[in-house]
């Protein structure tokens, strides 16, 4: 499947989110083959390449202003000279430090390296970006270890020069940038649900049966589906509710339930996923909203609140769809 944020141009993917993702070789830009959660793609993870031989280089000639915590005003020569693969950091924090399984907030600016114009930034909404998890699953090994130690209210500048064929025509501000990260707050990422398992579960659901890591296994229980959506909390936890308008972090396992084959799981890609709720299918957004984060909850899909008359991939149109959602993190 391919990720949500992949489907927008790079006008968007200034769209610091992404580009934050992608200059720390996180997970979360990345692709894979098949398709669930998303109005035309589901959004999912793959495994970061954390092998890759990616060697970091410090550059200089960047500075970095303000209180610490705050946006920060960045200056540097114009033009500047951008190369990939380099970084500064630009103000040493003050707070806790960063450690392995954290779970990272971080306010975020895109500066134009030919001008120093702002071309986007997380802080004007106050949208921090929370997909960075501190782990060698999630991000380049470089990335992992230059961060890994740091504290909280640090600021870092990435070099990015973006001369990938989809952004060939793009203009140059949009293509050679910096991106400056300020590392907000942090929490300990969750892998699974955790919370307190629901009782008294109607019987003719669908059964769910959990292995030792939490990845979830489905028996249809000769369950007929209706034309009804179907949200069935099976562990409630303790974090804050989701609302429609945010992102979600959650591991996830598919099925349709014509046949109880599965079609996708992000537990087989070895890594959690992250999406907008604006972004994904109407039976996604509808179920998930409202739920506590650290939840599990099982979603029964009718095709009208999935794909509709519209085939995708390994999802037959028509299709009533189950999925078991963990729910991670919300943002």
């Amino acid at each position: 499947m391919r990720h949500i944020l992949s489907k927008h141009s790079m006008s968007r993917a200034l769209s610091v989110c992404c580009a934050l993702t992608m200059c720390l070789g996180l997970a979360a830009c990345g692709s894979s083959s098949s398709d669930a959660s998303s109005s035309s793609s589901a959004s999912t993870s793959s495994t970061a390449s954390s092998s890759s031989s990616i060697t970091l280089k410090e550059m200089s000639g960047v500075s970095a202003k303000g209180e610490l915590g705050k946006k920060p005003t960045v200056t540097f020569s114009k033009p500047f000279d951008v190369q990939n693969n380099t970084y500064s950091i630009l103000q040493k924090g003050d707070g806790e430090t960063l450690q392995d399984g954290d779970r990272v907030c971080a306010q975020s600016i895109a500066i134009s390296a030919i001008n120093g114009s702002e071309l986007d930034s997380t802080w004007t909404k106050n949208t921090p970006d929370c997909s960075m998890v501190i782990s060698t699953s999630s991000m380049n090994s470089a990335y992992y270890n230059l961060l890994k130690g740091q504290k909280i209210n640090t600021t870092i500048a990435f070099g990015i020069k973006d001369t990938s064929t989809s952004t060939a025509t793009t203009s140059s501000d949009a293509t050679t940038y910096l991106m400056v990260m300020t590392l907000v707050s942090k929490t300990k990422a969750l892998t699974r649900a955790e919370g307190t398992t629901v009782k008294d579960i109607p019987a003719d659901l669908p059964k769910v049966t959990l292995d030792k890591t939490g990845k979830p296994s489905l028996d249809m229980n000769g369950y007929k589906p209706g034309s009804k959506l179907v949200v069935q909390t099976l562990i409630k936890g303790t974090g804050a509710k989701v609302t429609d308008t945010q992102t979600v972090s959650a591991n996830y396992t598919g099925w349709l339930a014509s046949t109880g084959k599965q079609f996708d799981s992000s537990w087989d890609n070895g890594t959690a996923t992250d999406f907008s709720l604006s972004q994904v299918i109407s039976g996604w957004k509808q179920g998930l909203a409202g739920q506590t984060v650290g939840s599990q909850v099982l979603l029964i899909i009718p095709p009208s609140l999935g794909y509709g008359s519209e085939a995708q991939s390994s999802i037959p149109a028509n299709s009533t769809l189950v999925f078991v959602v963990d729910i991670l993190a919300a943002y």
